[in-house]
């Protein structure tokens, strides 16, 4: 095996059919990594509304079997909260 191939298994985003796209993908990462640490908390996190769970800011249950059941009679079925 000669340097290029160590090199081109070694990185694969440096060449090869996606080259493009990788490229562009570590040009995004270099410029996220160059923002301040506030900065990239910021806009590291996507809060998304949960209906029913977001609605209250506390719930506490004495046991697992409560919260569970709790869980099955409110929340809606998307959000993956139910018995499989």
């Amino acid at each position: 095996m000669d340097a290029d191939e160590l090199n081109e298994e070694r990185s694969p985003y440096v060449a090869g059919p996606d080259a493009a796209i990788s490229a562009a993908w570590l040009a995004e990462f270099e410029a996220a990594a160059r923002r301040p640490l506030e900065t990239r908390f910021r806009y590291a996190f996507i809060h998304t509304y949960k209906p029913v769970l977001d609605d209250a800011p506390f719930r506490a249950f004495d046991t697992t079997a409560d919260y569970r059941r709790w869980c099955e009679e409110n929340l809606p079925d998307w959000l993956g909260y139910g018995r499989i």
